[in-house]
């Protein structure tokens, strides 16, 4: 095109605008309208509400029960506790294991505790091929689910004891749980 024709065309649009609308500020139609949900701080407030609610979620989905964080913190206040400060056929029944049997591994600590209300059996014990493991039995029923998982420096496992009583196996190494769930979950041969 004619540099001429374009000059010629601006000028006409020019004058065409300028009748069509009052002198001044141009009408509020004329500028953009951005919906509320595309503004920059929204959309990042939202991105980190997602981002926290996501981290917290997946705390809480491996958080254990609330007796289990008991029995962790319970066992962990009395890790260097040592001696035998009841009847080994006592914590053998409660364990769900034959009264007339030694105690299994190299006992550490057996003794009766209170944890969260509840009256517990607490078995520390030594395998050779596995590690220091405690125990904790109830003497009341409680409603524990099998599970496993890592928690506050140790591992845990609740398994279903040979008398059919829920068991919460605590642990500094996952191998010492594999050992003490052969000892203390297989029904006896």
């Amino acid at each position: 095109m004619h540099p001429k024709l374009d000059d010629d065309f601006d000028l006409r649009a020019r004058a065409e605008l300028s009748l069509a609308y009052e002198t001044g500020e141009p009408p509020g139609a004329l500028f953009r309208h951005t919906p509320w949900y595309s503004r920059r701080w929204l959309q990042t407030c939202c991105v980190l509400a997602f981002v926290a609610g996501t981290l917290l979620g997946g705390v809480l989905a491996i958080r254990p029960n609330e007796l289990v964080r008991g029995a962790i913190e319970h066992e962990y206040y009395e890790r260097t506790l040592r001696g035998s400060f009841m009847e080994s056929s006592t914590l053998l029944a409660q364990l769900g294991l034959e009264k007339n049997k030694p105690v299994p591994g190299y006992p550490q600590l057996m003794r009766p505790c209170d944890i969260d209300g509840k009256l517990a059996y607490h078995l520390t014990t030594f395998f050779e091929k596995g590690g220091i493991v405690t125990v904790f039995a109830f003497d009341q029923p409680v409603s524990l689910k099998e599970g496993q998982g890592w928690w506050n420096d140790v591992y845990w496992q609740v398994v279903t004891g040979r008398d059919g009583r829920p068991l919460i196996l605590v642990s500094e190494k996952k191998k010492a749980l594999t050992v003490a769930y052969r000892v203390f979950s297989q029904p006896p041969a």
